[in-house]
């Protein structure tokens, strides 16, 4: 039975046992990573889906200008407010500079000892793992879930264990997102009214339509 406490690290309610780490950028987030989390959590029966806000995500930095940490967690926290499961993360922010989920998987291993962590990733990202900051720790100290696409199973790296979870397929991409608001192309149903009024709020991403 999960026990009502105070922690410093995610200000969750509950004592999880089985932790989902969904790391990224989430510039912004939209309905295809809420639909990604919740399936992910149904399927393997998770306490919690994190959605880690990267600080500084190193593999992105020098090919774009990133939105402030700060605006991107404010995103992610209403993103996810209104459904159960989900919570927003800090930890990366918090730490500061680039951010590596090595780092994240130790600092939740200490903080929520005896836990099951479990780090999902798309199959497009799984199929560079190997391209990770110290991606053999991440597999020794999580479990690797990776998110298929209906009908399609991509080929994984056969050295590392993978938990496959099938999930709906939806077009949407933080990119093309990005460009609907620099060209005044509507965005509402690709991201949840929370998120738009945030971005409205904070003038996020230039235009609004």
């Amino acid at each position: 039975m999960a026990t009502i406490v105070r922690t410093r690290l995610l200000h969750w309610s509950l004592v999880p046992q089985r932790i989902g780490l969904f790391g990224g950028t989430f510039d912004p987030p939209h309905v295809g990573h809420l639909v990604t989390a919740v399936n992910v959590r149904h399927a393997l029966q998770l306490d919690v889906v994190v959605f880690m806000v990267a600080n500084v995500p190193w593999q992105k930095e020098r090919s774009r200008q990133i939105t402030p940490a700060e605006d991107r967690f404010a995103l992610v926290q209403a993103a996810v407010a209104e459904v159960p499961g989900l919570v927003a993360g800090r930890l990366e922010i918090d730490r500061g500079g680039d951010s590596y989920t090595a780092d994240t998987l130790q600092a939740l291993s200490a903080e929520y000892e005896g836990a099951e962590l479990f780090t999902i990733i798309g199959d497009d990202v799984a199929a560079r793992f190997t391209t990770w900051d110290r991606y053999d720790e991440v597999a020794k100290r999580s479990s690797l879930v990776v998110v298929d696409r209906p009908g399609e199973s991509v080929a994984l790296l056969p050295e590392f264990h993978w938990i496959r979870v099938e999930v709906p397929h939806l077009e949407v991409s933080s990119t093309d997102l990005r460009a609907r608001f620099t060209d005044g192309r509507p965005a509402e149903y690709l991201i949840t009214e929370p998120v738009l009024d945030v971005i409205r709020s904070r003038n996020l991403y230039g235009h609004m339509s």
